[in-house]
């Protein structure tokens, strides 16, 4: 799941968000260890202009301080950058800051990176917001490199080049997995040829055959073998019989009933769920995240 709180655009925000912080987040990470979720995952944006502050918010906590500070109080889940606009940073940098996650974190870091859609974000920090694809497409290429298991990384491409600087600590795992996010046609071509998995951003029910078909056949065509993981966000959840209003788009019921919905997901080439629960305070949340952990996850 995504953690609420770290993120609070008006498009998916709860109103207790607002008052929220971070003991909150240690609960909820908590939570999440003990139900057995996957992952927790947090966004990433420098700053917001303000012609897009009042839908967007001004509330976006740094991923990378957010997830070490989650993982010093969490065991098991692991920790998504969901995702990093890594085209903002040199790639040593991401590289050292990332590393130093998994590294504390014992191996439970997912690299999500994506393009960016904030120009201002891009000009301010002197980056080509409209060469932005291309410059994920090499940092990439650059941060498989620089994190990788080799002290002194090496990687020369037309806007990074770098050998013989050494950075330490490395990564607790060997390989780091890297996803790809968005579902433009760009973004999911860059995440069927240069990732390890895909997290779509918003592309309902329907959408997604067709979109899990061409990264099926991208990959076959290019010839990539190994394992990778293809992603969705699930409609927003109530575990239950919700005595207020949910919205019209949120799945809710009984456990069997939700858990055979989701089910769906699965049978079109589904291998993770990003889930979100609607909810009007943090016990509320944590008891939807416990309910969903003991009597849907399983059936899945």
């Amino acid at each position: 799941m995504q953690l609420p709180v770290q993120s609070q655009s008006t498009i998916y925000a709860e109103g207790w968000e607002a008052g929220a912080g971070p003991g909150d987040l240690v609960e909820i990470a908590r939570t999440a260890d003990r139900a057995g979720f996957g992952y927790l995952a947090s966004c990433d944006h420098v700053a917001i202009p303000r012609r897009l502050a009042s839908a967007m918010s001004t509330v976006w906590y740094d991923p990378v301080a957010t997830l070490a500070f989650l993982a010093g109080v969490t065991e098991r889940v692991r920790l998504l950058s969901h995702v990093a606009v890594v085209g903002l940073r040199h790639p040593l940098l991401t590289a050292k800051q990332y590393a130093t996650l998994d590294h504390l974190a014992g191996g439970r870091l997912i690299l999500g990176v994506g393009a960016g859609h904030v120009r201002e974000e891009f000009e301010v920090l002197g980056v080509d917001f409209d060469r932005r694809g291309a410059v994920l497409d090499e940092s990439i290429d650059a941060l498989r490199a620089a994190l990788g298991p080799d002290e002194f990384p090496e990687h020369h491409g037309k806007l990074y080049d770098f050998e013989g600087l050494g950075q330490r600590p490395r990564p607790a795992q060997e390989s780091i997995p890297l996803w790809v996010g968005g579902s433009s046609p760009a973004a999911v071509r860059r995440a069927a040829l240069k990732g390890d998995g895909w997290l779509p951003q918003g592309d309902p029910r329907d959408r997604l055959p067709a979109q899990i078909e061409r990264i099926r056949r991208l990959r076959e065509e290019a010839r990539i073998e190994g394992a990778f993981v293809i992603g969705a966000i699930t409609e927003p959840l109530y575990v239950g019989a919700p005595a207020w209003d949910v919205g019209r788009r949120t799945l809710t019921g009984p456990p069997d009933a939700l858990a055979e919905s989701l089910r769906a997901y699965r049978a079109m080439g589904v291998h993770q769920i990003q889930v979100r629960f609607r909810c009007r305070s943090r016990s509320e949340l944590t008891d939807q995240m416990a309910a969903f952990g003991a009597d849907i996850a399983p059936h899945l």
